[in-house]
């Protein structure tokens, strides 16, 4: 490929069609060299360097209901997995994993579930509107599933800064494949441009290496995020649940999941884009890799210690170490060993923050660093 064709590949991903994406796609699986995926890691580092200064975003994660209505076939907490440990946290559970998070230094809470009905519109608007009373100068990030447009509006009346609603895969067939009858793709993208439509900061985003994936349902993904233009994505790769029907299938290399970061950040340059927890629970070095290709946001988890291991979407799911709240002076320092900076702000997508008064928010206070460790200690 070479340094100079990298650089064009902004310009490529937003004209090419499916076909050339394709071929792209399968290429740099398959036939690329070390030293051009190395090149194309580098570019899209230095793409996050240009639109964030290198800066890599804090996300406190709370995993809030392991109920959920669906029964997506990869999904370890679908509905009809007899085996799954149902738990829900109260409100003022909630609310104390966002004091904890404050108290450690994080501006952002991401608020995640199964599509829990427990949880009606007015309780879900308690929650988000008590965490802006009680923090205002954080952002409410939620990743609760489909709902009515009313009920996104709102939510986002109520606060709520950014909605998360990963689209999983852009292909009807694939996404027929993954799901059962009645939870369509048409609804699913629906819901993610009502969302646009609000003024939500939006994320789509999809899995690495599902069941009947192809480059062309990639290549699909590829247009779909062009059309909408995300503000966040959420790429992670696939990993098998024991008790789904698709237990039998491996995970895909994490190469994989490294160049559609690349690939992701080279099309939509001020994207925020998580190393996700997924990526690291599949290569013990995949966060730093993921970091080292693209990504500019991490989400250690919030959620109490004894609901951590039943938020089982997969298995063998990583909730310890950098993934952990009480890692995270750990994961400040693996972060700058990268030549990254990690940043405990709100950190807004670019188009929605100053980024001159971005620019003068501290990174990551010694205070903060002693709170983390105290946080470890005693929690």
């Amino acid at each position: 490929m070479g340094i100079c064709q990298v650089r064009l590949l902004p310009s490529f991903l937003n004209t090419a069609g499916k076909h050339e994406l394709s071929d792209l796609i399968r290429y740099l699986f398959e036939e690329a060299p070390e030293d051009e995926l190395s090149e194309l890691f580098a570019f899209a580092v230095e793409l996050n360097r240009e639109n964030y200064g290198g800066r890599v975003f804090f996300r406190g994660l709370i995993e809030f209901s392991s109920f959920c209505k669906n029964d997506c076939y990869y999904c370890g907490i679908g509905r009809s997995n007899v085996n799954a440990v149902r738990y829900r946290l109260s409100e003022e559970q909630i609310l104390d994993c966002c004091r904890k998070g404050y108290a450690l230094g994080f501006r952002s809470f991401v608020l995640q579930s199964g599509e829990d009905g427990y949880y009606t519109d007015d309780a879900a608007c308690r929650i988000v509107s008590g965490i802006k009373e009680l923090f205002p100068d954080c952002a409410v990030t939620l990743s609760i599933g489909e709902r009515s447009y009313d009920s996104y509006r709102m939510f986002f009346d109520a606060g709520a800064d950014r909605y998360l609603l990963r689209h999983e895969t852009a292909d009807e067939a694939h996404y027929s494949s993954l799901h059962p009858p009645g939870q369509t793709l048409k609804k699913r993208k629906l819901c993610l441009y009502k969302l646009k439509e609000i003024g939500y900061q939006v994320g789509a985003g999809f899995m690495v290496g599902s069941p009947y994936q192809t480059c062309e349902t990639l290549a699909e993904d590829m247009i779909f995020l062009r059309g909408l233009q995300p503000h966040m994505a959420g790429i992670g790769p696939f990993i098998p649940h024991s008790d789904t029907r698709f237990a039998g299938f491996s995970s895909p290399p994490s190469k994989m999941t490294l160049i559609l970061l690349s690939l992701t950040r080279c099309l939509l340059p001020k994207v925020l884009m998580p190393a996700t927890t997924a990526l690291a629970t599949a290569d013990k070095r995949g966060r730093a890799k993921g970091l080292s290709a693209g990504a500019n946001v991490v989400m250690p988890c919030l959620t109490p210690r004894d609901r951590r291991r039943d938020y089982s979407l997969y298995d063998n799911k990583l909730c310890t170490g950098g993934e952990a709240a009480e890692g995270l002076s750990d994961l400040r320092r693996q972060i700058e060993e990268l030549g990254l900076k990690p940043d405990l702000s709100r950190g807004d997508h670019a188009d929605f923050t100053d980024r001159a008064e971005m620019a003068d928010t501290p990174a990551f206070s010694g205070a903060e660093q002693k709170r983390s460790n105290d946080y470890g200690k005693h929690e």
